[in-house]
């Protein structure tokens, strides 16, 4: 399966977007990126920083969180684009909870 980067990273702009209006407002602080892939050619995604549950007082002046999406580990996966949407979708969800502090247990628990 091919999509093209500039559509792959419209997918992932469609997925933040369907983020209830109201998480969204409490995302603070990260960023989103696509990248084409990592050193682990199985991980989809990957978030790196502090998240929100665990800011303290003191949480100022450190670079926002990263959000990263690898686009051809999804697209290996995948054989239409309805499924790529599928996955990039549940893959940003994915991302995003752990910036609210959800873990990869409690993710396997709601199906992502």
């Amino acid at each position: 399966m091919d999509v093209p980067r500039d559509r792959f990273e419209e997918l992932v702009g469609e997925a933040l977007d369907g983020i209830p209006a109201e998480l969204a407002r409490l995302m603070d602080n990260v960023a989103v990126f696509v990248e084409e892939s990592s050193a682990d050619p199985h991980l989809l995604g990957l978030y790196e920083g502090v998240p929100l549950t665990s800011r303290t007082h003191d949480y100022a002046g450190v670079l926002p969180d990263r959000i990263t999406i690898y686009r051809v580990p999804i697209l290996r996966i995948c054989s239409t684009e309805a499924g790529v949407v599928d996955e990039v979708r549940t893959t940003v969800v994915h991302e995003v909870a752990h910036h609210f502090g959800i873990d990869d247990d409690r993710l396997d628990e709601l199906g992502y």
